[in-house]
């Protein structure tokens, strides 16, 4: 079958995004902050160059999704498989069980290689009997050999395993449409506001709302959407597919809105913090947390990604890595300071490493104070502490009879304090260590699954 992936890009990409993002937002934001005018800082990401924040802070952007906030998430990728052997393909090569799927719903899910790494994460949307949209990560659309490295997209990798005979046809659809995502308890009403509630309605029961990890699809002036709610942020939310024709003019309907309700556009710093912060666990990023180089096995969104009946790519060294039963496991913690690429150590004993570290502006009051630092700027109501998700080789928590972590004592959670510790060369730890702690609660609610009628009143 012919490739799918791109060619490695020539020049860094921009989304279809990137000028009304410096052209009016920017200016947008200035005139309502009353701030001045500063050029947007933009990292490579995928091979986009994306915006780390706006005008205004990567912690104020971070804040925003207490409200509601806007994500250009342009550079994630639509593939789209078709044909009567679309969904034994999909089922050969990813952990989920992709025939028992009903046409609206969506699946999270992994891609792995045979050794059990992780290729990419992502969702898949049944639109369908024979028609599946997958929604992959950025930069994972590119299949070209560069200075000796070698890139496979999502698309090609599957049909690796396409057999003699099979129908199935393979489409990128990310030239035609734009994701832009909505979260924040604010969302909602959004939504609802500029397309209609009958677009938040479950198409089989309209009197109810649609369901999480479920997607509508809708006309509005004569253009097709796809709206889904898989909780981006693991928060109340939507994540909008938009027709590129319209995209600019609904980008700015969207942040408009979101600006009235005391939103912002949230760029890459801001985003990633609201993905780690959500709900008792975070959520892994791909890149960081996961890798093709380790398993995913005790990730907090195993069991979802996970259907271990039916068969798929790298089963054998899943199931192998379970059989071990070892302690591996990811942890979320709270730190003093950005402890990136630190060691994590307890009672001097190394656990793991970190995977992720960012500044939050979500971590309470009392959750700060518990580190007992001695640096002024976390303590009090301002204070500012810091986030991070790693993998741990160490079960730092005790167990029950049936094996499962105890992570709640007295209806009161567990809280396990670590020392961060940069390392020299030999793995041993040096340096004054950064004071943090293994949380059990997190750092805000998950909300994403929680019914709307919680929200549709605001």
């Amino acid at each position: 079958m012919k490739q799918v992936g791109y060619k490695f890009p020539t020049t860094i990409r921009q989304t279809a995004l990137s000028s009304v993002e410096e052209e009016w937002y920017v200016p947008t934001l200035a005139a309502k902050l009353g701030r001045e005018l500063a050029p947007l800082k933009r990292s490579n990401f995928g091979e986009y160059a994306m915006a780390v924040n706006y005008l205004t802070t990567v912690l104020e952007e971070a804040r925003a999704v207490e409200k509601v906030a806007v994500y250009n998430i342009d550079h994630m990728a639509q593939i789209q498989f078709t044909g009567k052997d679309a969904s034994a393909l999909l089922d050969r090569v990813l952990p989920a069980n992709v025939e028992s799927m009903k046409i609206g719903q969506c699946k999270y899910s992994l891609l792995l290689n045979e050794d059990g790494g992780v290729q990419d994460d992502l969702i898949i949307m049944r639109v369908a009997v024979d028609n599946f949209i997958l929604v992959i990560n950025a930069g994972h659309d590119i299949t070209d050999t560069v200075d000796g490295k070698e890139y496979i997209s999502d698309a090609d990798r599957i049909l690796a395993y396409l057999k003699d005979g099979e129908e199935v046809e393979v489409k990128d659809l990310s030239e035609e449409l734009v994701k832009i995502d909505v979260q924040g308890p604010y969302s909602y009403k959004l939504i609802k506001e500029l397309y209609g509630a009958e677009v938040l309605k479950n198409p089989n029961k309209p009197a109810k709302n649609m369901g999480f990890f479920s997607f509508n699809q809708f006309e509005f002036e004569g253009s097709s959407y796809m709206l889904s709610r898989t909780g981006y942020t693991n928060r109340w939310g939507w994540e909008l597919y938009v027709p590129v024709a319209v995209a600019v003019e609904q980008f700015k309907r969207i942040v408009t809105k979101a600006l009235d309700f005391g939103g912002l556009l949230v760029g890459l710093g801001g985003r990633d913090e609201n993905r780690l912060s959500a709900g008792n666990l975070g959520l892994p990023l791909m890149g960081q947390e996961y890798d093709p180089e380790h398993t995913p096995t005790n990730a907090p969104l195993f069991n979802a990604a996970f259907d271990l009946e039916s068969e798929f790519v790298g089963k054998e060294a899943i199931i192998g890595d379970i059989a071990m039963a070892n302690d591996k496991r990811m942890v979320l913690f709270i730190t003093e300071g950005i402890v990136s690429h630190r060691g994590i150590y307890l009672d001097g004993k190394r656990l793991g490493s970190v995977t992720s570290s960012i500044n939050s502006p979500n971590v309470s009051q009392e959750k700060r104070e518990f580190l007992n630092s001695a640096r002024k700027s976390v303590n009090g109501e301002e204070g500012i502490a810091e986030i991070g998700l790693g993998w741990v080789y160490v079960n730092p928590y005790q167990v029950d009879e049936d094996g499962n972590d105890i992570t709640v004592i007295d209806e009161k959670p567990i809280r396990i304090k670590i020392e961060l510790c940069k390392e020299d060369a030999e793995g041993n730890p040096k340096g004054k260590p950064v004071l943090g702690y293994i949380v059990s609660d997190g750092i805000t609610p998950a909300t994403a699954s929680r019914p709307l009628k919680n929200i549709d009143k605001l």
